[in-house]
């Protein structure tokens, strides 16, 4: 346990830096129709006050008012919390430029601090065990009454412990969630089940000291990493979930001549209903988000050459809900 009281030490130790410059929060009564811009929505679930925000981007020229839109929700890491996950992520942009309404809903916790009941961990750190499928579900649908959603279109990506959460959520809500995009983050719930094959992009850096991507690397979570499934192990197992029949095929998308991390993409096809599993793998990469900026130097290395907002985008458009 004290292993895993250091590791969200060490990240709370940062989010200061991020919090205090944090805008204002929206306040006022419901909004039917939420303009373009950022936005805090506030909800009950479950009996407990939880919040998120959303991101709406303008539309294009021409565009019907009511023209359904993409979703991508986007789940912070441990300490964390959806305002630091949407200056860490730098979602926004990509939103803008595809079009797609971005969401960054907070977990539970003390203060700013949050985390995500995602399984084995961290929901049992606060002594709580709150129902984060069920809030993430509200969210959809109280977004729904307030911007226009495609229902075939609702995805969700996430950083460490909220990309543990992805994999709970694709396997506990795969009728609504169209595919996941975790990153950093491996499955940490037991025995998944979704009720169909959900296609899978993961992003993970083989020096990721948080969540190691091979168990015998050892991490700073101590007994915590070893509940968890490693990398390879974590694909295995949706491959396995998803029927995939096709021998993977690994390509190269970076080489490492600009900044050292060579960085490749693993893909399984052949997969029932269409699903796709692809790990990317950033070789030399730390417990980061590909092609952002690291905030604070022992987290690791992060690869600039690769974008995963970018890949990620070009993944979700290719796997609407069928």
């Amino acid at each position: 346990m004290s292993r895993i009281v250091l590791v969200l030490v060490i990240q709370a130790a940062t989010a200061p830096l991020w919090v205090a410059a944090a805008p204002p929060e929206a306040r006022g009564g419901r909004i039917d129709r939420l303009p373009p811009g950022n936005h805090r929505v506030r909800l009950v679930v479950d009996g407990r006050r939880r919040s998120y925000l959303v991101h709406v981007p303008p539309r294009a020229a021409g565009a019907a008012a009511d023209a359904p839109l993409p979703v991508v929700l986007a789940l912070h890491g441990a300490a964390m919390n959806g305002w630091l996950m949407r200056h860490f992520t730098g979602l926004d942009g990509t939103a803008d430029r595809a079009g797609f309404i971005a969401v960054y809903p907070d977990g539970t916790g003390p203060g700013p601090f949050l985390v995500w009941n995602a399984g084995q961990f961290p929901g049992n750190v606060w002594r709580k065990r709150p129902n984060d499928v069920a809030f993430l579900e509200a969210v959809i649908d109280d977004l729904a009454t307030r911007a226009p959603v495609d229902p075939a279109r609702i995805f969700a990506c996430g950083f460490s412990n909220g990309g543990m959460m992805c994999y709970r959520l694709a396997a506990e809500r795969s009728r609504r969630i169209a595919a996941i995009a975790p990153v950093a983050g491996t499955i940490a719930m037991r025995d998944p089940a979704p009720a169909r094959p959900v296609p899978v992009l993961h992003f993970h850096g083989t020096r990721d000291r948080f969540v190691p991507y091979a168990r015998e690397a050892g991490g700073l979570g101590g007994r915590w990493t070893e509940r968890l499934r490693d990398v390879p192990g974590t694909i295995a197992e949706w491959v396995r979930l998803a029927a995939c029949t096709d021998p993977a095929v690994t390509d190269v998308l970076a080489d490492g001549a600009r900044d050292g991390l060579r960085v490749t993409r693993e893909r399984h096809g052949g997969c029932a209903d269409g699903a796709e599993v692809v790990l990317v793998t950033i070789e030399g990469g730390g417990h980061t988000w590909p092609g952002r900026r690291p905030p604070v130097w022992f987290i690791g290395r992060s690869t600039r050459t690769v974008s995963a907002n970018e890949l990620m985008w070009e993944f979700f458009t290719r796997h609407p809900l069928r």
